[in-house]
């Protein structure tokens, strides 16, 4: 299958191991990888702050990129469903956020990956709540995680259980810039849960929602380390 990888604005400047991994893992799991180097911004920010109208051209570059390919896939839950629900482009596969699509479409039951750390793993509320990759808990329905699946395949891996799993950390875009001080807060309560249950290594699909945490942990210098979940299930040693 033909997979167009997209990288969003954040993981090119800041975190571009997030994109590497991602390419990387994909490629071990047997897909023919495409990265438009003419790709930009997916227009979520302008979205969020209510200038869709201003992310027209965003769009058409977003479709001008990715037409082409059978699937597309993208480590952030987020700019998946901006582009999912925002942008209108409908390859013949869909657009998926990476362990989405390891899930529902290549359907793999064995990772080759081995960290042997405790690791406790972050939800993100676009990825939860918009693309359905793990169950919410104010629902009394049967339980399930998609990241949280994979995330069991992987060798000596100790997954910690959080007193509150899926609460918000408080980044939530352009919220974290007008609510700055409730951001915050959030993303302290989140860290503490981490650091109460023993979490060595904080993981996600959302590189913007670690970025936060991250920044709270450095601040508070917590012996925590943050990765995105692609280079968790990349990761062997």
């Amino acid at each position: 299958m033909k997979v167009g990888l997209f990288i969003p604005c954040y993981i090119d400047q800041f975190y571009p191991q997030v994109g590497v991994a991602t390419l990387e893992l994909l490629e071990k799991l047997g897909c023919e990888v495409g990265f438009p180097l003419n790709q930009t911004c997916c227009g979520q920010p302008m979205a969020n702050s209510g200038f869709e109208h201003l992310a027209g051209s965003c769009s058409q570059l977003f479709i001008d990129n990715f037409s082409e390919f059978d699937y597309i896939v993208s480590p952030s839950g987020s700019c998946t469903l901006h582009v999912k629900e925002h942008v209108g482009i409908h390859p013949k596969g869909g657009i998926y956020e990476l362990t989405e699509f390891i899930n529902d479409v290549l359907k793999i039951d064995k990772l080759d990956a081995r960290f042997p750390h405790k690791v406790g793993l972050h939800q993100s509320c676009h990825g939860q709540r918009g693309l359905k990759l793990s169950q919410m808990s104010e629902l009394n329905a049967p339980g399930f995680s998609k990241p949280e699946k994979l995330l069991r395949m992987v060798d000596g891996l100790d997954l910690v259980t959080l007193d509150r799993k899926d609460e918000c950390c408080g980044f939530g875009g352009t919220f974290c810039v007008t609510e700055e001080a409730v951001s915050v807060r959030m993303g302290i309560d989140r860290v503490r849960d981490h650091v109460k249950n023993g979490t060595e290594v904080l993981t996600g699909g959302d590189t913007s929602c670690l970025m936060h945490l991250e920044g709270i942990i450095r601040r508070e210098k917590l012996p925590l380390k943050v990765m995105h979940i692609a280079e968790i299930l990349n990761f062997s040693n």
